[in-house]
């Protein structure tokens, strides 16, 4: 008789356990706004490529930024473009975006929009690469360009990543190791100042390089391409440096945001202005992370998503989706994109 009481008693006990497992969660990313509430930031634009078709320009928006769609069925927004792509916002309130045709062609071609929908070539940008200053034994390669403005300055910023050595088939990662951050500055992103320079004076690869100011304080959000090791621990994750001038010098990038093996970080504010959300990409296209803090100086801590159940994730993107920018919109200039192509769940 007690075998069995003791016998209910333990059933009662993992009954208990189990339900815990499957109904405990994080509780809700901070940030949003309450339904009476009028968010400072209305929605947003994920600007991507998909797996299946890398390079290509794809659109998804949000609300919320949390929870993504697609848009134009899932279809390209804009056959002529390839690369990674990078828009920002100058000024007139004209939007840029920066792309390449493949990372050893030797152009930067931008296109400039009012809308966010009809895009036309504004210019085409050939950077000497040889000419940059302590890195004459740069390689013919362009990877990822992309587009800051400056308000303080008036200055666009165009920066990418290029290497100085070649992998080997004993050592390929040498190539990665060796990426370094090159940046150009223009007023127009018609006339460009000087040749290229070494924005970065760190001595490990740096791919991936995006940038907002806070303040009086440029922050830097980098991957650190070392491949990881007990040696460097911090090698193929997300980490932010800092500096009182966009020129730097900037300080070692701080921890790890993200965990290993993320790369193309893009940053975004949340509906209500108080909370940093900030996307990384688990290559080679296998899911999305999300980090989250209240200030570019952290703490941050990593929101719950692709898990085995859909009532644990707290954000979602379409499936396939990879690297790309998010950026802020208006809930017209939403309302508009919507209209011109369409709303899909997700593909």
């Amino acid at each position: 008789m007690l075998l069995k009481k003791h016998f209910v008693i333990l059933c009662s006990l993992f009954s208990l356990l189990i339900s815990t497992v499957i109904y405990a969660q994080q509780p809700n990313p901070e940030g949003q706004v309450k339904s009476d509430e009028k968010p400072v930031y209305e929605a947003y634009l994920f600007a991507h490529m998909y797996q299946e078709d890398y390079g290509r320009l794809y659109y998804s928006v949000s609300l919320d930024g949390l929870h993504w769609q697609a848009l134009n069925h899932g279809e390209r927004v804009f056959n002529d473009y390839h690369g990674h792509p990078s828009i920002v916002k100058g000024p007139q309130g004209k939007y840029y975006i920066a792309g390449n045709t493949g990372d050893g062609a030797p152009d930067i071609n931008i296109w400039v929009s009012n809308d966010l929908i009809t895009w036309t070539l504004f210019a085409v940008y050939t950077p000497d690469l040889k000419a940059t200053p302590h890195y004459h034994n740069a390689l013919q390669r362009i990877g990822a360009p992309k587009l800051f403005y400056d308000k303080d300055s008036g200055n666009f910023m165009i920066t990418w990543h290029t290497p100085h050595e070649k992998g080997t088939k004993e050592d390929a990662e040498k190539y990665w190791a060796s990426q370094r951050i090159l940046y150009v500055l223009s007023k127009d992103l018609k006339t460009f100042q000087g040749p290229p320079q070494l924005l970065f004076h760190w001595n490990f690869g740096i791919i991936d390089a995006s940038f907002r100011k806070v303040g009086d304080t440029y922050y830097a959000i980098v991957k650190d391409e070392t491949y990881p090791s007990l040696y460097w621990p911090t090698g193929k994750t997300i980490r932010i440096a800092r500096s009182k001038s966009l020129l730097g010098p900037y300080s070692l990038p701080g921890d790890p945001i993200s965990p290993n093996f993320r790369e193309a970080p893009t940053l975004i504010p949340s509906p209500n202005g108080k909370i940093w959300y900030l996307y990384y990409e688990q290559y080679p296209g296998v899911s999305y992370g999300l980090s989250i803090a209240n200030d570019l100086e952290g703490p941050w801590y990593q929101a719950s998503g692709y898990t085995f159940f859909s009532s644990w994730d707290k954000y979602s993107l379409p499936k396939h989706a990879r690297h790309g920018c998010m950026i802020t919109i208006s809930k017209k200039e939403y309302d508009a994109l919507v209209e011109k192509f369409g709303i899909l769940e997700s593909k």
